[in-house]
């Protein structure tokens, strides 16, 4: 009977212990409280991220315009340069290992 009321009371205190640190996130008079972030806590790039204007759509990325400017002439260098070197080996795919997932993949390009 002592073992199993020592037993109860261990059980209660972890309880009790796993309880306390349990913050709500509404008030008792209803008022939302928002988390500070919304990454996790186990992430450890939490604290990096807790700027709200850093993950403001502008402000994105620091190069975010170049990467406007820059994409017609990646466009060009993928239809000039990569898509032709995909047109050369699909004509003796055994010479260059063209498979059929390479196949595949050329035919679902834009």
């Amino acid at each position: 009977m002592k073992t199993t009321a020592r037993a109860m009371g261990a059980l209660l205190l972890l309880a009790l212990a796993a309880c306390t640190a349990n913050k709500q996130t509404v008030d008792a008079n209803g008022d939302y409280i928002a988390p500070a972030s919304i990454y996790s806590v186990m992430d450890s790039t939490s604290l990096v991220y807790t700027d709200v204007a850093a993950g403001a759509p502008l402000n994105d990325h620091p190069l975010r315009w170049t990467a406007f400017v820059l994409h017609p002439v990646g466009q060009v260098l993928d239809y000039g340069i990569n898509r032709p070197f995909y047109a050369v080996p699909s004509q003796a795919p055994y010479l260059f290992g063209y498979t059929s997932e390479d196949s595949m993949l050329d035919n679902q390009r834009r």
